[in-house]
């Protein structure tokens, strides 16, 4: 099964258009577990025990993993995922941009060590630095197009032929780069009017959307904008509301975890 097919059936079987992002931060574990040697996995699998049937998408960030010499519990993680959630796709977050054989070994790390079904790219260096990793045409590749930053718009709104340089990239990913029908494009939910113009460009290919939760994009203008004819196409990931939302009287972390994430999918499905 292809990453897009696995999505497409995600998001059916979990009536679901959303991605947990999973960026542990150890100063905000939780009592019973900080310090534990595997913290970082027992958080995260916990996290994912918990919104697994809520979740069209798993998405970790590699720096949060790097970071702490923990490379070993994200590959647990990874683990984890493929072997009790087989039909949810994982996202590894890591953003690479690179050439040629730099790229390829970039590629075998998400696909490989990672066992990743797609991992976010940068389109900076062109076409022959996203080429290796859709050598592997039964994953995708998830391309940087509108950054939900506010920094983004230094270079994303440049002048290319009379439309901004984000645009350019869309319709360049949409018309050449996606040629195994495996590509997926990463639009921040705090454009709305962005990912307008984006889905309008690229038709139903899928749409990477960070920005909800704890960075304040708006869930019904994001839906609005960036839905497909069907309702769907979109991975709409939140990550620290989610992850560290604070418990109500009598609730663990997991079940504050849980409640936000069932709050934000109906509120996303609420849209559609």
């Amino acid at each position: 099964m292809t990453f897009i097919e696995k999505l497409t059936a995600a998001w059916a079987s979990n009536n679901s258009l959303l991605c947990v992002g999973l960026d542990p931060d150890v100063s905000r574990f939780p009592a019973e577990i900080a310090g534990q040697p595997d913290a970082i996995f027992a958080f995260c699998k916990s996290i994912i025990d918990a919104t697994a049937d809520l979740a069209c998408s798993f998405k970790p960030q590699i720096a949060y993993f790097a970071a702490l010499r923990a490379e070993d519990q994200l590959e647990a993680i990874c683990n984890y995922i493929r072997t009790s959630y087989p039909n949810i796709p994982i996202i590894l977050d890591s953003k690479r941009g690179d050439i040629g054989a730099t790229a390829e070994q970039y590629a075998r790390e998400a696909y490989e060590r990672y066992g990743a079904d797609a991992v976010t790219v940068s389109p900076y260096m062109g076409f022959d630095s996203v080429a290796p990793y859709m050598e592997w045409k039964d994953r995708g590749a998830i391309v940087l197009c509108r950054t939900s930053n506010a920094g983004g718009s230094d270079l994303q709104f440049l002048d290319v032929g009379g439309k901004p340089l984000y645009q350019h990239v869309a319709q360049l990913v949409a018309d050449k780069w996606n040629t195994n029908g495996q590509c997926a494009l990463v639009v921040g939910a705090t454009f709305p009017n962005e990912i307008s113009q984006v889905r309008h460009i690229i038709g139903d290919m899928p749409l990477l959307i960070p920005g909800i939760g704890a960075q304040g994009g708006d869930v019904a203008a994001t839906v609005t904008a960036g839905k497909t004819a069907a309702g769907t196409g979109m991975m709409i990931n939140s990550s620290r509301a989610i992850l560290y939302a604070k418990p109500a009287a009598g609730e663990s972390y997991t079940q504050a975890a849980r409640r936000v994430a069932e709050e934000t999918r109906s509120a996303i499905n609420s849209c559609r």
